[in-house]
């Protein structure tokens, strides 16, 4: 019986069969021959979790972490599914469900754990292979012990499971860098920092359980990446995440640091002439997200 289950599970595969959409957007940009423009003001918006949609100046639209819930069913980190949106590329940091759910995104062109180059239309992508955070002494509860203590997986390098790799997802588009960490481990070697580069805005986990990342971890990071903005993720929003993620929200962090920018909604445009005038300036989107969030538990967000 436990045989035919795993089967079943297997022979589930993609989903992406079952949609409706189609390509076109993808064989236009290329009938147009789209390619980089210089600079150009870009979109970024925020769905919540780890997940980002960034919008190219030629309009290409990159979505990177959706979430879905554990896949195990006995308790949940989201209020309801991920909401049914349409992009042309989807990727995917690291495989673990708060970051995995492509599945779940309508989308043309699917990386999941990209390393090496993906370049298309007014973008260029490149996925950084490092390792997933392991050691979270520094949080209330220390997730990653109680992993290896309760479970065989083995969570550190080298000889970590596959759930315990992460990509650095580095987006160049408009004349701006914007790296999405994941949850990646705060000490890389030399050679992953030489890869990244300096960056202008920062996609990192900041919550108030320092969950990922220690707020010096954090801040660190930004130094080391020379970060114009500072973005959170990977925290609670009281509609969106249960409290039994034991996320908190990233205020504290966030008004810490001088000249906060909080988001009025779920999305805003970068400008790239602005933002290299900031300096690791935290930009928050708070409890704003890109989708209309349902009114219930078990209900369908919409985009």
């Amino acid at each position: 019986m436990q045989e035919a289950a795993v089967k079943d599970r297997i022979d589930e595969g993609s989903w992406a069969w079952k949609q409706r959409e189609n390509n076109n957007r993808m064989i236009g940009f290329q009938e147009r021959n789209v390619g980089s423009k210089g600079e150009g003001q870009v979109e970024l918006a925020y769905f919540g979790g780890s997940c980002f949609r960034i919008t190219t100046p030629a309009g290409l639209t990159i979505l990177i972490d959706p979430w879905r819930n554990p896949p195990w069913g006995s308790w949940d980190w989201y209020l309801y599914d991920f909401p049914a949106i349409e992009v042309d590329v989807a990727l995917s940091t690291h495989a673990h469900f708060d970051h995995d759910g492509l599945h779940a995104v309508s989308a043309n062109t699917v990386l999941d754990r990209l390393a090496g180059t993906y370049a298309f239309a007014d973008v260029r992508i490149t996925g950084i292979a490092d390792k997933h955070v392991s050691d979270s002494t520094h949080n209330a509860y220390d997730w990653a012990e109680m992993t290896r203590r309760l479970t065989d997986m083995e969570t550190r390098p080298p000889n970590n499971a596959r759930s315990f790799d992460n990509s650095l997802i580095l987006v160049e588009t408009g004349g701006l860098r914007i790296l999405h960490w994941g949850d990646n481990r705060p000490d890389p070697p030399d050679s992953v920092w030489e890869r990244i580069g300096d960056i202008d805005v920062a996609l990192l986990p900041i919550d108030g359980s320092q969950h990922v990342l220690s707020y010096e971890q954090v801040d660190r990071v930004a130094e080391r990446l020379g970060a114009r903005l500072v973005v959170p993720h990977h925290y609670h929003i009281w509609d969106v995440t249960t409290r039994g993620s034991t996320l908190l929200p990233p205020n504290g962090w966030v008004d810490a640091n001088p000249d906060p920018w909080w988001a009025g909604e779920g999305a805003v445009w970068l400008d790239p002439e602005e933002i290299r005038r900031s300096s690791r300036r935290p930009l928050c989107f708070g409890e704003n997200v890109a989708f209309r969030k349902p009114d219930t538990k078990g209900g369908k967000a919409g985009a």
